[in-house]
């Protein structure tokens, strides 16, 4: 524990999943974190449960810049400064190319990728202003390698990868590092709910593929964002960092 000692994050997505773990991993390990959400019920339920004296929550909707700006300003307000971003927020639409109307597939694009893209401009300022800071964005496996069902995911999952290979170029002359996390199969309701959307036979598939042949609980994701946030990773920049119980090592993905 100690960690992230004097250090504010700000976590988007966190009211449930992996995002709620990234909140409460970062406030065992010392962090102070503001963590934003569309489910204001559930993430203020979070944020009690933390304790206001290491945690803020406010309704956050990645898509929009007033409110990438307030979440910025209130970790500034609350805390003192900005040293972290977790850009977790994401939604999942499962659903042929021939069967996807056009309207779901861009509202995944504007929240898994172009709410990525708000978010690291938000920061740039308050983070120098810090002397430098992390940004950790979360990818997939999807991001490197697709599966039926699931274009407009991985189409926003790949484009992480890029955003974050430009940001670390754009950002290092701010001591700003960014690096991405790839998870594979996680335990959280997203995961549950997109394989009630699919044939049974995909979800055993998906098993079999894993040398590790389980779902990863979140927090085993957060201690990796952790880890990347925190001054360890200090030469760690632009870099892809996986966490899939070895899905991508061989072939049957």
């Amino acid at each position: 524990m100690g960690r992230l000692d004097g250090k504010v994050a700000l976590i988007t997505g966190g009211a449930r999943g992996m995002g709620k773990s990234h909140v409460r991993h970062f406030v065992a390990e010392g962090a102070q974190v503001v963590f934003g959400d569309v489910l204001d019920e559930r993430g203020a339920f979070v944020a009690a449960g933390v304790g206001e004296r290491s945690c803020r929550y406010l309704h956050h909707d990645v898509t929009s810049e007033d409110d990438w700006a307030a979440a910025a300003a209130l970790a500034v307000d609350a805390f003192g400064r900005l040293d972290v971003l977790v850009n977790n927020a994401g939604v999942l639409q499962f659903a042929m190319i021939a069967d996807m109307p056009l309207a779901d597939f861009r509202r995944v694009l504007e929240v898994n990728a172009v709410g990525c893209w708000l978010g690291m401009k938000a920061v740039i300022d308050p983070m120098t202003k810090a002397g430098g800071g992390s940004i950790v964005n979360i990818s997939s496996v999807e991001g490197f390698a697709g599966a039926e069902g699931l274009s407009a995911y991985s189409a926003s999952k790949f484009a992480i990868r890029g955003l974050t290979k430009v940001a670390a170029r754009e950002l290092a002359r701010f001591g700003i590092r960014v690096n991405s996390v790839h998870p594979g199969g996680v335990l959280t309701r997203m995961i549950i709910d997109s394989a009630g959307a699919r044939a049974p036979d995909q979800g055993e598939a998906f098993l079999r593929a894993m040398p590790l042949a389980r779902f990863a609980e979140p927090v085993e994701i957060s201690r990796l964002v952790a880890y990347l946030a925190s001054d360890e990773s200090s030469y760690c920049t632009g870099s892809e960092f996986v966490a899939d119980g070895g899905l991508l090592s061989g072939p049957g993905y």
